[in-house]
Parts: C-alpha cells; sequence; structure tokens
C-alpha cells in the first residue's frame, strides 16, 4: 500500500476490505455494514421546486439542470408521494431483492417550503400519515434522504429534519457542485461555497450525516481546481459524496454552450483517471454514494460513453489498482 508522509499517516493507513477490494468506500458496503439486510434506495419526486428557478435567488436555474434527465419521477405529472414510494419497493423488490428502503427526495430542493408542508411530505414519505394499515405497509421503509441546496436550511428545518433520527437513518444531501466561487457563478448556482460551509456545520452538529454533490469537468476548471475541491469539501467531515462528471442535457443553457462550442465534455478516458484522483484526496472515512453520472438516455446531448456504469465503476478501480492506490492514499491530516 501507498506510504502517506504524515504525523497522523497511522490514521489513514488502517486497511480495511474495501481498500484491496473496490479501493473506495462504496455506499452499497456502507449500508451492509450498518442493516442486517438488503437495502436500497427508492427516488421520489415530492412536489417541490427551487429558489433559483421560482425567482428568489434567481431563475432558470443552474445551466446544466434537467431533472428530468436523471430523475424519472420528474418527468410528466407528479404522482402522489406514497405511490411513488409503493411503485419503487415493488420494482427494488422484484429487481434486486431488497428488503428495506431508504427514501430519497431527489428533484429540486426538498426543504424549500414551510414546516408543515415539509413535515407533510416527509412523513408521506415515510408512511406516517394515513391509516394504520397503510403505516404497516411502510415498515419497511428504514431511512429518509433529502436532497436540497444549502441556502434552503433554515436552522427550523434542520430542527424538524432531526426529529425523524430517532426511528430512521438519515442524510442530508446538499449540491455544491465546485468550491470555486467563479464556477459556482459560471454555472448560476445562485449560491456561496461560504453557505455551503455553514449548512454543513450547522448539520453535523446535529449528528445529521451530510452527503456533498459535486460534478468533475465544470466550465473553467482543470485538475488542480477539481482537487482543491475534494480536499476542501473532504475537510468538514462530511460523511458522503456523490460525484459524476460533466454531462449535457437537452434543453438546458449548457446545451446552447456545448452546441455552440463555448464548453466541452471529457471522454471516458479522462474521466477515469481523474475521479481516481479525486477519490485519492477524499478521507477513507467518507461513503462514495455516486461515482458516475448517466452514460446513455433520450434527453443525454453529450458525452455519451459506449459502457455502462457498472463498467465506469470498474474501470476506477482498476487504475486505482493499477496504481497501488485508493481512496484517502494522499489525505494529508
Amino acid at each position: 500500500m501507498p506510504k502517506v508522509d504524515s504525523p497522523m499517516a497511522n490514521l489513514y493507513m488502517i486497511e480495511r476490505p474495501w481498500q484491496r477490494e473496490e479501493r473506495y468506500y462504496s455506499f452499497s458496503r456502507y449500508l451492509k455494514e450498518r442493516f442486517p439486510y438488503k437495502v436500497h434506495k427508492i427516488a421520489i419526486h415530492a412536489g417541490f421546486t427551487c429558489p433559483n428557478r421560482d425567482g428568489y435567488r434567481g431563475l432558470g436555474g443552474c445551466t446544466y439542470c434537467a431533472n428530468e434527465s436523471f430523475s424519472p419521477n420528474a418527468r410528466g405529472p407528479i404522482i402522489p408521494v406514497k405511490e411513488q414510494v409503493r411503485r419503487g419497493k415493488e420494482f427494488l423488490k422484484r429487481r434486486y431483492g431488497a428488503e428495506k428502503f431508504i427514501v430519497y427526495l431527489q428533484a429540486f430542493s426538498n426543504t424549500y417550503a414551510d414546516l408543515a408542508t415539509l413535515r407533510s411530505r416527509y412523513d408521506e414519505a415515510l408512511g406516517l400519515l394515513g391509516t394504520a394499515e397503510d403505516s404497516l405497509e411502510d415498515e419497511d421503509v428504514i431511512g429518509l434522504s433529502i436532497g436540497t441546496r444549502p441556502d434552503c436550511v433554515p436552522d427550523e428545518v434542520l430542527e424538524l429534519i432531526k426529529t425523524y433520527e430517532d426511528r430512521y437513518h438519515v442524510w442530508m444531501e446538499y449540491g455544491l457542485q465546485s468550491m470555486h466561487e467563479r464556477t459556482l457563478r459560471r454555472i448560476n448556482r445562485c449560491h456561496t461555497y461560504q453557505e455551503f460551509e455553514d449548512a454543513v456545520q450547522r448539520t453535523r452538529a446535529l449528528g445529521i450525516n451530510v452527503c456533498a454533490h459535486v460534478i468533475l469537468g465544470l466550465p473553467g476548471e482543470d485538475r488542480s481546481d477539481m482537487i482543491a475541491t475534494a480536499r476542501t469539501v473532504s475537510g468538514l467531515g462530511i460523511n458522503g459524496i456523490k460525484i459524476h462528471h460533466l454531462y449535457v442535457a437537452q434543453s438546458t443553457p449548457l446545451a446552447e454552450e456545448y452546441l455552440s462550442g463555448r464548453v466541452r465534455t471529457m471522454d471516458l478516458e479522462e474521466y477515469i483517471p481523474l475521479a481516481a484522483d479525486f477519490l485519492e484526496h477524499i478521507s477513507p472515512e467518507v461513503t462514495v454514494q455516486r461515482l458516475v453520472g448517466d452514460t446513455h438516455g433520450e434527453s443525454l446531448v453529450s458525452p455519451i460513453w459506449p459502457v455502462s456504469k457498472a463498467e465506469v465503476f470498474r474501470a476506477i478501480t482498476e487504475e486505482l489498482r493499477r496504481r497501488d492506490s485508493f481512496q484517502g492514499a494522499k489525505i494529508a491530516p
């Protein structure tokens, strides 16, 4: 295993099973370590919008944003939350043999509403509304993961979410994408890195798990910019991270930029070593919940890679194995 020159190197050199296998701390392994049953996420659209779309913080959303490209429930009319959960459970049980579920509020900003509305949607997602018989059906739901923006979590919202921790495995997922202010402005995020850091600190202070979302290959960024994001975000003590390559979806401002030649995307041969580089600077205590975006799809403009997500995972593992490296190998505590 590679050496790390640091007074605290032993903390990072404790060998974990995944360091010789996947070479990164996958979310599936994380779940297996914590639960005696097979757990899967059910992604739903809970009917929220975003302050970067309705004019509160901005208009038009992020330049790359097309929720329907990655969240099937964001396409067409919104199905009741309870029905989305039921369908998700049925599919995941049949396809993967799933036994228990974490409901993932995925589309848009799922803390952007008044407290009464938030409580009602969360309770519905967890099966806490309706008849006793309805609730019994959702004893299979053991967790709640809430995707949102870091500028949408006032203290009272975090306190509400904290109340679910007695009964459920709870995650807050914050979209950051990059730590660099120039990039956040370039992609029209309409929040700052400081707002992200503040949200993470307040969430961690309540003992709630935090997952950060980062995109690799954003316009104007080079490898050093992305590694700086890895080091900085990892240093905040997050519990999980989701990374994926920049991809261009139809009907977005980014698509217009791409088609006019102002933005480029990475090919697979570029992304594999970059993802490995990024992981080497992420703490081995952080579980990796996503490693790649969609490689195919009707709304995808670019890049279209001739491989599946599973093949990308394997390629990243093979790259780390070739280096005799692993997640966290280049951390300097």
